[in-house]
């Protein structure tokens, strides 16, 4: 009953507040639900340059809401937990960045989505987990400083024939949560079963893959696929999109939640329409460096 009177305010107040609402594919069933567009880190950032509402609140982390801010200049970013954060982006520095910059002059740093809005000020371009390969193959340098997820860099360095130079950052929900232990236990049990992995993971563990891909691409391929079980090698927010799209399929999960994901609640999302909390607001000399590297990811259109 509560969870139903919370969806109904939600309704009232996107209308009172001319709001849209995005959540990242990690989030809760009923967050997901009740969101305008739910996606990826690069297909909501899409969404959030294609919105005419004045208030965009953002159910993800903090990095997220800084993209959606940073790219919508004018425009109220509320994201409804202020500790929603993401412990990978808190891996790098901007101090630490400018130190291996120096060390590396001729390098173009290209820094994944998963990051604060002080370093991708510090970078040349932006890449998600969608199109990392896409974005590193683009540029002219042959030397890439990428940060901060060693496990993608390391997946996107056997794509390409640059030299990639990692930066000893990770995912803990993909790195120390999904393991080759769990895998090979969860495909003993379902042997039909077609594995899907996310580039954040080890690559002891994309060596036993299917497929490797974001979340958005898995969806595709699980989509396509002539397979019915598939074990899905991510936070488990994204079984729930998985099944509704595909509800004659099967999809078994590996047991691995993002805290920080899960932090927000429909009551979250009442309160910062409410209560219009809170805001993201960024320096606008930080901000105009970092929609320069993002922009030019998006005018990739990869």
């Amino acid at each position: 009953m509560k969870k139903i009177m919370d969806r109904e305010r939600i309704k009232e107040l996107k209308k009172e507040r001319n709001a849209i609402i995005l959540a990242h594919l990690y989030q809760r069933p009923e967050v997901q639900d009740i969101a305008d567009f739910t996606g990826d880190s690069l297909g909501l950032s899409r969404k959030a340059i294609a919105t005419n509402a004045e208030v965009i609140v953002f159910c993800g982390v903090r990095f997220m809401a800084e993209t959606a801010y940073i790219l919508n200049p004018g425009k109220i970013v509320l994201l409804p937990e202020k500790d929603a954060g993401c412990p990978l982006a808190d891996m790098a520095e901007v101090e630490q960045l400018k130190k291996k910059k120096s060390q590396y002059p001729n390098a173009a740093v290209v820094s994944y989505v998963n990051s604060s809005a002080a370093l991708k000020a510090e970078s040349d371009i932006c890449c998600t987990s969608a199109n990392a390969v896409d974005v590193i193959n683009s540029l002219s340098q042959k030397q890439i400083l990428f940060l901060p997820d060693r496990n993608l860099g390391s997946y996107v360095a056997e794509k390409t024939d640059k030299e990639i130079i990692l930066w000893p950052g990770y995912c803990y929900v993909h790195e120390k949560n999904i393991n080759t232990n769990k895998l090979r236990d969860l495909k003993q049990r379902y042997q039909n079963a077609r594995i899907m992995i996310h580039p954040e993971c080890s690559p002891e563990v994309i060596g036993l893959a299917d497929y490797v891909g974001s979340t958005s691409q898995m969806l595709k391929y699980a989509e396509k696929s002539e397979a019915k079980e598939f074990i899905v090698g991510t936070e488990d927010g994204l079984i729930h999109r998985l099944q509704k799209e595909n509800p004659n399929k099967k999809f078994y999960s590996l047991s691995t939640i993002c805290k920080d994901m899960k932090i927000t609640d429909l009551k979250s999302v009442v309160t910062a329409l409410e209560k219009m909390r809170y805001k993201i607001s960024i320096p606008d000399n930080i901000c105009i460096k970092a929609k320069r590297a993002l922009d030019k990811m998006l005018e990739l259109k990869i």
